[in-house]
């Protein structure tokens, strides 16, 4: 696969999915949207609109483990959230460490009360996606 350029991260929820979009050439990730929607259509036409949007070279997926790495049941949910995605779309997907995110979200969120709740997985996507990119540099 040639290098990607836009990303998509999502810090998955089973109520709600975080987003972020980043750029390999810029390595940057910022916060784009919150899909507040447990799973059905609503949630699938809100994931076709941002994919088609902005049409990613790669969709990464936050992994939710233990403190320890180990993983739990939402673990596997994430992952199969991820592989739908990549036969859906036909885009590749890559997984990320999500450990500790929302609460760096809530903290980065401070003092915003309700609006920084319902900011913070997207968020957490963006410090999902981050971290990924911060990983990922390419020589």
């Amino acid at each position: 696969m040639e290098t990607p350029d836009t990303v998509l991260a999502f810090d998955f929820g089973t109520q709600r999915i975080g987003v972020a979009v980043g750029s390999t050439i810029t390595r940057s990730a910022r916060p784009l949207t919150t899909i507040d929607a447990p799973a059905g259509d609503a949630r699938d036409a809100a994931l076709v609109r941002v994919i088609v949007q902005w049409q990613p070279d790669l969709l990464v997926v936050g992994l939710p483990v233990h403190a320890d790495g180990s993983p739990h049941r939402m673990t596997a949910r994430a992952r199969r959230f991820g592989e739908d995605l990549r036969e859906r779309f036909q885009i590749p997907v890559d997984y990320a460490d999500e450990r500790y995110t929302s609460e760096l979200a809530t903290v980065a969120l401070g003092g915003q009360g309700r609006k920084g709740r319902q900011k913070r997985d997207e968020v957490a996507a963006q410090i999902i996606l981050q971290a990924w990119l911060d990983d990922h540099r390419v020589a």
